[in-house]
């Protein structure tokens, strides 16, 4: 009763995506990896312009770490680019330049886990395989009235044993597809659309008047703040910048010269960059302040123009020309100071 109806309501409201009913499963791998944490309206654009970018798991192996890094930059959470291109040359150097199809190899790739595979598995080859994102976890935990932490190992366990018992045989992939719209459309985070839901009757969690309650999730901790200061080091019409270590958060992009501070950022900036780069500036005036959250901390970067003293040779730092700064792949805050 469930498929048939989310089935119905899919063929009249299922919105036309730029990946959807794509020939190739590369491009369903590459929206998924996009969609994580990301709004469809965020991703569409970048997918399109990856696509004419990278068009296949070839371009996107034979490409550089930096020209990847530059095509995501602005969707956050940038690990997700560089499995991406790792996975891309294991596909070609293992699978013959083709998504694999067996699922334990599917799973071996970087980047790609249990809610990937059942993905890729269900909308690109046709299998009956279930799937389980955010939308659809929520979708659940309401529709079966699920009280169990959703975020916790045994009520994943529960939402993942009924998105496999309610699976249609043979229509996985519209069916994976169409509980994201459902998630997406009607079925949202904070004051859910109920009236206009085809499962209105049959869910539980409307039934009894707990939709609001549901998904029932760990209590979050306190997110800190961090201040950092940093430094716009020019020196003629070329500005100092620094690329972070490969691994970890925001890995191989790059940024101005920073550091956590602990009390006034103007004044603690000169001793901060000598301590951690090496570096000899004098300090300037200020450029303005950028703020940014990730996903567990919050930062506020003072920015601070700074005329170069002692410049040591590192092969993490580069001098820039400051026309090509958007050559450089950046995380926001520093695209930030970069505009500034």
């Amino acid at each position: 009763m469930l498929s048939s109806r989310l089935l119905k309501w899919y063929r009249r409201h299922g919105r036309t995506l730029p990946w959807r009913d794509h020939p190739d499963a590369y491009a369903v791998w590459v929206s998924e990896i996009m969609l994580q944490q990301t709004r469809v309206e965020t991703v569409i654009p970048y997918f399109e312009k990856w696509m004419d970018l990278f068009p296949d798991v070839s371009s996107l192996a034979n490409a550089y770490e930096q020209e990847v890094l530059n095509a995501w930059e602005g969707l956050g959470y940038y690990s997700r680019a560089r499995n991406l291109h790792k996975a891309a040359k294991m596909v070609v150097s293992n699978f013959n330049g083709k998504l694999p199809r067996d699922l334990s190899e599917l799973r071996s790739l970087p980047g790609i886990g249990r809610y990937t595979v059942g993905a890729i598995a269900s909308m690109a080859f046709g299998m009956d395989e279930p799937t389980l994102d955010g939308n659809l976890r929520r979708v659940f935990a309401r529709l079966f009235d699920v009280s169990d932490f959703a975020d916790s190992a045994s009520g994943e366990k529960k939402l993942w044993e009924l998105a496999e018992e309610h699976l249609p045989k043979g229509r996985a992939g519209d069916y994976n597809q169409a509980l994201m719209d459902l998630g997406s459309t009607i079925c949202l985070p904070k004051n859910p659309r109920c009236l206009l839901c085809p499962l209105m009757e049959i869910c539980k969690a409307q039934i009894n008047g707990t939709q609001d309650l549901r998904p029932v999730l760990k209590p979050k901790k306190a997110v800190p703040l961090y201040i950092h200061a940093a430094g716009v080091i020019l020196h003629r019409k070329r500005v100092l910048l620094a690329q972070r270590p490969a691994d970890g958060l925001l890995g191989g992009m790059w940024e101005f010269p920073n550091g956590r501070v602990n009390a006034d950022p103007a004044k603690e900036l000169p001793q901060l960059l000598n301590a951690i780069y090496n570096l000899k500036v004098k300090r300037k005036e200020a450029l303005g302040i950028i703020q940014h959250a990730y996903t567990h901390f919050k930062v506020t970067v003072h920015a601070f123009s700074c005329d170069p003293i002692l410049i040591p040779k590192n092969k993490n730092l580069k001098w820039v020309r400051v026309s090509d700064l958007n050559d450089y792949p950046m995380g926001k805050v520093d695209r930030g100071i970069a505009n500034k």
